[in-house]
């Protein structure tokens, strides 16, 4: 009898600890969630031009009863290199936000030197207009974010007005019938997550900042340095621009902390909604696990605080 019961402790001892093994933890209960409630539309091309089609993917909600804020992200590489599917995970804390994320590739400088790529993301934004109904995007509700490159690309979508002329080769594709006469479908972006973004293009091509991702992005394109500060999202501070957060490290080598630091005094002096999260001793990008966190804390309050939520999963 003694024997008996030692077995079905035994026993039972085993069935908790299996049941303990098959218990799935808060992160992969998280991760099952949302296989279960997104879907993913990749490899749409948004733009063709130069012989390139140039494609972004979409993760959305399933079942949504109503529009759904959408963050567009972009990824960095200096304009020389990178692709969206490197950041494919960086749009799991929009997801669980409650966002819809579209992930933009662009032209590198090896099929088009500077502004090709700027010029494509706003092609890109002008998709998001054009497709809101298509996806249920909540086009009052538009943030952009990217790091490095990307934080740069997305402080350009989201600060150059249409009269600089940018985006120009995508207005066929907002002009379907051709007729001459057509509402700009690019919606007006609310907020920018600037990841440790470049604000000073021209700072990079001389002097102690010079970069050769800089010098490579413009090569020897005429008149580069007035390029450069054409693509410059510190030539756009006025007020009225979208709501802007900044992430930066300030040991960064890649990209000067100095240029966070200008962005936000200048769009500070105009009255812009800014904010400089400075991650102390922080290089360019190489964050631990708790300051990520905590950049992303400070990035969902800083979007409430702008009126962007989103109801989170």
């Amino acid at each position: 009898m003694r024997k008996l019961h030692g077995v079905l402790a035994a026993v039972a001892c085993l069935a908790c600890v299996t049941t303990s093994w098959a218990q799935l933890s808060e992160a992969e209960r998280s991760a099952v969630l949302i296989i279960h409630d997104y879907e993913v539309i990749p490899n749409i091309t948004y733009l063709t031009v130069n012989n390139y089609d140039a494609k972004l993917d979409v993760y959305r909600p399933n079942g949504a009863k109503t529009p759904t804020p959408v963050v567009m992200l972009i990824h960095g590489g200096g304009w020389v290199e990178g692709t969206k599917e490197e950041i494919v995970l960086w749009a799991l804390p929009y997801l669980q936000m409650g966002f819809a994320v579209v992930n933009v590739e662009y032209r590198l400088a090896k099929v088009s030197l500077a502004p090709a790529a700027v010029e494509d993301c706003l092609c890109a934004l002008h998709w998001i207009g054009r497709n809101a109904k298509k996806y249920n995007f909540d086009l009052d509700k538009v943030v952009v974010t990217g790091g490095s490159a990307g934080g740069h690309l997305a402080l350009t979508t989201g600060m150059i007005p249409p009269s600089a002329g940018f985006e120009n080769e995508c207005a066929y594709v907002d002009d379907e019938d051709w007729n001459g006469a057509w509402t700009n479908p690019r919606p007006k972006v609310a907020a920018i997550v600037n990841w440790f973004g470049i604000t000073d293009v021209a700072d990079l091509l001389q002097g102690p900042n010079l970069h050769s991702y800089a010098l490579s992005w413009l090569g020897s394109l005429p008149n580069r340095e007035a390029l450069a500060r054409s693509l410059s999202p510190l030539t756009y501070v006025r007020p009225g621009v979208p709501a802007v957060l900044t992430v930066h490290g300030d040991a960064d080598q890649s990209v000067p902390y100095s240029q966070a630091v200008r962005l936000h005094q200048a769009l500070s002096k105009v009255g812009v909604r800014n904010q400089l999260f400075t991650i102390p001793g922080g290089g360019h990008g190489d964050f631990t696990a708790e300051q990520e966190i905590k950049a992303f804390e400070t990035i969902r309050a800083f979007l409430a605080s702008a009126g962007i939520s989103a109801v989170a999963k």
